[in-house]
């Protein structure tokens, strides 16, 4: 899985984005059924001319959708839309459809990807006792957990245990939609001559997540891309980290407390 990711929520000219993204370097596009844009992702990678097993691509299925009849049905639904043999990365968009159906919706995962359907199972907006609700039932561990991260929202304890649990930690709105006129993050763009979001997502990295950056305008596209001849410094980083403002911090739904 590229390390970083090119996510297409509420993106109205999908195809036309993605493939910009694929001219800026990108390799893995972060789509959902509920984002109703996979066949234009997979339009895109077609008309790219790249080879499928070059990119990579995940989508999700959102709690209306789970169960395990439903999941299975959605499964194929979500590859005959895209036309595709496989999906890279499926995730469990949500923790909202209860204990049961969620076990449920993970156990058909499993078997797409036993059938070639699916390559890797993960999870969206997990806390760490829906994580451990998998773990007590028995089955494998979910590979990714995609969660809101960004120096405003940390989610330290479902990080943590990420990491103990050897699970890839994406960080969705990773430049926290733009707003990024925080003082600290305004001081340190101008010290490394570079855009705030490039600051945010070079954090993002160097803290070993996988940020998920989106935008429809061409030049950000490339820009936030364009992390890797520089590096945050042990200091720099110390004051990003030190603007976590817990769930007062986020600025999309963090169901962490979900039943």
């Amino acid at each position: 899985m590229p390390l970083l990711g090119f996510g297409v929520y509420q993106n109205y000219d999908t195809k036309n984005s993605v493939l910009e993204a694929f001219k800026a370097g990108y390799r893995h596009i972060d789509s959902a059924q509920a984002y109703r844009n996979e066949a234009a992702v997979a339009d895109a990678v077609r008309e790219s001319g790249l080879n499928r097993g070059d990119v990579f691509i995940t989508s999700k299925c959102i709690s209306r959708s789970h169960g395990y009849e439903q999941t299975l049905k959605g499964v194929n639904e979500s590859l005959a839309r895209m036309e595709f043999d496989y999906i890279d990365l499926f995730l469990i968009h949500d923790p909202f459809s209860g204990t049961e159906r969620r076990l449920e919706t993970f156990k058909a995962l499993l078997e797409c990807k036993q059938a070639g359907k699916i390559r890797t199972v993960g999870v969206s907006n997990y806390g760490v006792k829906h994580l451990e609700e998998i773990k007590n039932a028995g089955y494998e561990r979910p590979a990714v957990n995609q969660i809101e991260l960004h120096p405003l929202c940390q989610q330290k304890p479902i990080v943590d245990y990420c990491k103990e649990n050897d699970i890839v930690v994406q960080a969705y709105c990773p430049i926290i939609r733009g707003k990024m006129d925080d003082p600290v993050i305004t001081k340190l763009a101008k010290k490394y001559n570079r855009d705030a979001a490039q600051i945010l997502l070079r954090w993002s990295l160097q803290k070993g997540f996988v940020p998920l950056p989106k935008s429809a305008t061409p030049s950000r596209i490339h820009a936030n891309a364009n992390l890797y001849d520089f590096e945050l410094t042990e200091g720099d980083m110390g004051e990003l980290n030190a603007l976590d403002k817990g769930k007062e911090g986020a600025i999309s739904w963090n169901p962490v407390d979900a039943d």
